[in-house]
C-alpha cells in the first residue's frame, strides 16, 4: 500500500510507492537531441550573445572576447524586461503590474562537448560564484522582489541551446512556492524558537536512510516527502538564510557535493534531463507599511538547492490539484544514488 506524506517546508501532501516501487531502469529514456549550427555560447561566437555582465576572465583579456571561464549576458529573449516602472495597477478584480524583472544566462564552460557533470569542483565554484555575484547586484534593485538562479538540463527540462549554461529570473513578485516556504518558515520559528531547515537536517541525519551524501558540511538528501522519483536537495547543516553569504572554501565545498550528485545521477538514472533550483533569501527591502516584514529573516530561512531529474510527465490530478504522486520511495532511490559506483572526480 502507498503512504501519504507531509512536507512541512512545502505545506503539501504527497502519496509515496509503497516497497513495489520503480527502480531506476524503468526511467532510462533517449534523450531528444538538441542542435545548432553555431552555437552562441562558445568561444568566437561572444557577438552573438548580448554584451556580457560579468565574466572571470583569468588571463585580462577584454569584454566580449575569447579568454573567459565563465560568462554572464543578458538573456536573448528574456521573459521579463529591466526597463521601465512597475506601474502597479487594479482591473477590476484582478492586479496587474509591467513586465519588468532580469533574465541572465550563466554560460558555465567555453568547452561545448563538457556537461556540468563534467566540471571540476574548481569551475563549478567558478559558476557558483558567477551567481553569487550577480545575486549581490540584482538584490540592489528595489523593483525586485525574488531572484531565482536555476538551470535546465536537456530539451525534456527546457534547455534550448546544447552547451551547459544556467540562468538567473529576477520577478517584481515572490513566487508562490517560495511565499509557502517563507511562511512556513517563519511559523514554525514563531511557534518553536528554532529553524525549520535546521530541524528536517537533523531529523535526516540521525534517520539516514534517505541521505545521499554528507559531507559535515552539506546534506544531500531525497526529501521524506519527495514530489518527483529521485528528487534530491541539498542544504548547509550550519543554519544559514543566505547563498551569497558563501566564503570561497564553502563554494568549493558546494561545488564538490553538487558535481558528485550530478555524476551520480548521471550512473544511475542514465544522463537523465533534469532541473536545478536554488532557493535563497529574497532581497530585504523594507516595505511601506510593513516594518516589521524581514526581521526574522535571517533565523527562519535557511537556503537549499533542490534537483528534479525530469523523468515522468505530471499526471492530470498534479495539474489540477497540486497533489502529487511519487512513484519512487525516497528511501530507494537515496540508495540507487548513494551506492552509485563513481570514477574518480574530475
Amino acid at each position: 500500500m502507498s503512504e501519504m506524506r507531509w512536507d512541512p517546508l512545502k505545506n503539501l501532501w504527497v502519496a509515496v510507492a509503497d516497497s513495489k516501487s520503480r527502480n531506476p531502469r524503468d526511467f532510462f529514456m533517449e534523450r531528444q537531441k538538441l542542435t545548432t549550427t553555431a552555437c552562441p555560447f562558445c568561444y568566437g561566437q561572444e557577438n552573438k550573445t548580448p554584451p556580457e555582465i560579468f565574466a572571470l576572465r583569468p588571463d585580462g583579456s577584454p569584454p566580449n572576447k575569447p579568454g573567459w571561464r565563465v560568462r554572464v549576458v543578458p538573456n536573448k529573449y528574456p521573459m521579463l524586461g529591466i526597463e521601465g516602472e512597475l506601474a502597479q495597477r487594479g482591473e477590476g478584480l484582478y492586479d496587474a503590474m509591467n513586465g519588468i524583472g532580469a533574465h541572465e544566462v550563466v554560460i558555465e564552460t567555453p568547452d561545448h562537448e563538457r556537461s556540468t557533470a563534467d566540471l571540476s569542483a574548481a569551475e563549478l565554484a567558478d559558476v557558483l560564484h558567477a551567481i553569487q555575484t550577480r545575486l549581490v547586484d540584482l538584490r540592489r534593485d528595489a523593483r525586485f522582489r525574488y531572484i531565482m538562479p536555476y538551470k535546465n538540463d536537456g530539451l525534456e527540462a527546457g534547455s534550448t541551446i546544447p552547451h551547459a549554461y544556467s540562468q538567473i529570473l529576477a520577478l517584481p513578485v515572490i513566487p508562490p512556492e517560495v511565499s509557502r516556504a517563507l511562511s512556513t518558515s517563519k511559523d514554525y520559528f514563531v511557534r518553536k524558537d528554532r529553524c525549520l531547515m535546521c530541524d528536517l537536517l537533523a531529523q535526516e541525519v540521525a534517520d539516514g536512510r534517505r541521505i545521499v551524501r554528507n559531507d559535515g558540511e552539506f546534506l544531500t538528501f531525497c526529501p521524506y516527502a519527495a514530489r518527483h522519483p529521485f528528487e534530491v536537495m541539498i542544504a548547509p547543516q550550519r543554519h544559514s538564510h543566505d547563498f551569497t553569504q558563501l566564503d570561497h572554501g564553502s563554494l568549493t565545498r558546494l561545488a564538490e557535493t553538487l558535481g558528485d550528485l550530478l555524476r551520480r545521477q548521471r550512473q544511475v538514472l542514465r544522463d537523465p534531463p533534469y532541473n536545478i533550483l536554488l532557493y535563497t533569501a529574497p532581497p530585504p527591502h523594507r516595505r511601506p507599511g510593513k516594518p516589521n516584514y524581514w526581521n526574522t529573516l535571517s533565523f527562519d530561512y535557511h537556503w537549499h538547492m533542490e534537483l528534479m531529474p525530469r523523468l515522468a510527465r505530471p499526471i492530470g490530478v498534479e495539474w489540477g490539484s497540486g497533489f502529487y504522486c511519487n512513484p519512487t520511495a525516497p528511501e530507494e532511490a537515496a540508495a540507487f544514488l548513494r551506492d552509485a559506483f563513481l570514477h574518480p572526480a574530475p
